[in-house]
C-alpha cells in the first residue's frame, strides 16, 4: 500500500494515469448479494460467488443474480499494474461517479499477486450500466 503526499491536482493526474493503465472488465449480467447466518457458510455459492464477506452475524455472497433479489448491480473489475500507486483510487472514482451520474457504488477488493496485486470489483445500479461504462471509457481516454 502506498502513502502519497500530493496536492489534489497531483492526485487527479496520478489517478487518471492509473485508470488509463488499469485492466478493466465489465462483467455480463446482473449481480446481487445473498445473506446467510454466520454459522452457515454458503458453500453452494462458493464456486459462483465473486466475493464472500461476513460480519458478526451474517455471511454475504456477491454472485450472479438469479431473479428474486431486491437490489441488483452491474459489476466491473479493475486490475492495477503492479508498480503503480493506486492509493486513493476508490474514493476518487466513487466521488467522480457520484458527481457525474448521481450514483453511489459498492466496492469489494481482493488480491492476486500474479496479476498486479490488489484488484477491485465495483457495483453500480443496473440502470446505470451503460452510463458508467461510458464514463469509465472517457476517464481512460483522458489520461495525462
Amino acid at each position: 500500500m502506498h502513502i502519497s503526499r500530493e496536492s489534489p491536482a497531483q492526485t487527479e493526474r496520478r489517478l487518471r494515469r492509473v485508470i488509463a493503465a488499469a485492466e478493466v472488465v465489465f462483467l455480463p449480467g446482473d449481480y446481487a448479494f445473498t445473506e446467510f447466518p454466520a454459522a452457515q457458510f454458503p458453500a453452494h455459492l462458493a464456486d459462483r460467488a465473486l466475493a464472500l464477506v461476513r460480519d458478526d452475524t451474517v455471511w454475504c455472497a456477491l454472485h450472479p443474480a438469479t431473479g428474486g433479489e431486491a437490489e441488483r448491480f452491474a459489476v466491473f473489475r479493475f486490475h492495477f499494474p503492479a508498480q503503480m500507486d493506486n492509493s486513493g483510487f476508490v474514493g476518487w472514482l466513487a466521488s467522480h461517479l457520484k458527481n457525474r451520474l448521481g450514483t453511489g457504488v459498492m466496492v469489494v477488493c481482493g488480491q492476486n499477486s500474479a496479476h498486479g496485486g490488489i484488484f477491485d470489483y465495483w457495483g453500480v445500479p443496473v440502470a446505470l450500466r451503460i452510463e458508467v461504462e461510458r464514463e469509465i471509457a472517457l476517464l481512460r481516454g483522458a489520461s495525462v
